[in-house]
């Protein structure tokens, strides 16, 4: 069974073709600049064949159009027909409260997508754009809704609600929601496969470490914490985005920078986090070159995230009361060892004891770097979201 996996943003088209059956991809793509006269179209085979092309996608639906005519090509496709491709399924970042799992896409779970576009203003509608896209030129396929946010729908309310006037919360939805839920649910199960037990037995904190980045305490096979909360730009230091601050320093610095709602919120989304910590960069290559070089504050932006990332899973370890092991994906997660070290050093208290000579890997791939008597285990797992974007998919359709 073939099914196709979109992941739409406002400009954008990431897709994979992913043969369930075997968990095997077999392409993927990305149209970036849609709606400019230089789009640019990146495709690639599992064999190898990859191609770009230079195109005018004016919107979605002449990108998804792109994408099928190279999926079906003679010379480039992987696919003969378009009957091939069984289900599509759908990246969509927020659900509210609605949806607390992956569901099939109609009219109504359109219609109450379109509610929660004030949750999320800047990816539900670009999620959505890709679901009408698909809907005019794959018509009739079944098409499913995979939430960042379901997963941590098992959290409860003592860890997802903010101490705010109760109303509030029953108005506006103002909560914790949690984000990253499908890459945090796709190393839960890859862990329980690397332990030999079965996740609903396990206490786990994963680590999602990438531009974006949070961390989850997830306890016999469900979310009980994370760390981004109402929006994405809570919790820890990211490449370009704060994390939790102070909230009475939004008001200072609007006042002191003379800055308006819209300039705050783009200064503490895009221009804060290690980038602006460090003034270099948000790529963590960047910053080990410089830290490497002497610079102080290269350093330092390191130095604040892994001790942001220490400190949650800290607390979820004591919100857990145990843990039987630390996982670190992303890219940041799965590619740095020095993150990684910096993390779990002085960790010993908890039972958490890393092997310096099997951290020092950085090729992404999975692997356990604990000590062989680390009571506690110390896991890489690359996280696969389109992968298990699809396998929600087989389940929901139950195929």
């Amino acid at each position: 069974m073939k099914v196709l996996v979109i992941n739409a943003g406002s400009s954008s088209l990431k897709y994979q073709l992913i043969d369930i059956e075997g968990e095997k991809l077999l392409a993927k793509g990305l149209c970036e600049r849609i709606g400019f006269e230089d789009s640019v179209h990146k495709y690639a085979k599992s064999d190898g064949f990859c191609t770009e092309s230079i195109l005018s996608l004016h919107n979605h639906v002449e990108a998804i159009d792109a994408m099928l005519r190279l999926l079906s090509n003679e010379e480039t496709g992987v696919i003969k027909a378009m009957d091939e491709i069984k289900a599509i399924g759908h990246r969509v970042v927020h659900g509210g409260e609605a949806f607390n799992q992956s569901i099939i896409i109609d009219d109504n779970v359109l219609d109450t997508l379109r509610q929660c576009i004030d949750l999320a203003p800047i990816h539900n509608p670009a999620n959505i754009m890709g679901i009408e896209a698909c809907r005019q030129e794959l018509p009739g396929i079944p098409m499913i809704a995979v939430f960042d946010t379901a997963f941590h729908q098992t959290m409860p309310p003592k860890a997802f609600m903010y101490a705010l006037p109760y109303e509030l919360y029953k108005k506006y939805g103002i909560r914790k929601y949690g984000f990253h839920g499908t890459s945090h649910k796709f190393v839960m199960k890859r862990a329980a496969c690397m332990l030999g037990r079965p996740a609903e037995e396990l206490k786990l904190v994963s680590c999602h470490l990438g531009n974006g980045a949070s961390i989850c305490a997830i306890e016999n096979g469900k979310s009980v914490d994370t760390s981004m909360g109402f929006t994405p730009l809570s919790g820890l230091a990211m490449g370009t985005r704060s994390g939790t601050i102070d909230p009475a320093l939004i008001s200072f610095i609007m006042e002191k920078e003379e800055m308006s709602i819209e300039e705050t919120t783009a200064f503490l989304n895009r221009k804060s986090g290690v980038l602006g910590l460090s003034g270099i960069s948000s790529d963590f290559r960047d910053l080990l070159k410089a830290s490497g070089n002497g610079n102080v504050r290269a350093k330092l932006a390191i130095d604040v995230f892994a001790y942001r990332v220490k400190k949650y899973v800290s607390e979820y370890i004591g919100v857990m009361n145990g843990v039987d092991a630390i996982i670190f994906t992303a890219g940041i997660g799965e590619n740095n060892s020095l993150v990684r070290k910096l993390v779990t050093d002085n960790m010993e208290f908890f039972g958490i004891k890393c092997d310096c000579e099997k951290n020092k890997s950085d090729t992404g791939v999975e692997m356990d770097i604990s000590t062989d008597d680390s009571p506690v285990k110390i896991l890489v797992i690359p996280t696969n979201e389109e992968m298990e974007i699809a396998l929600e998919v087989k389940r929901v359709l139950n195929v």
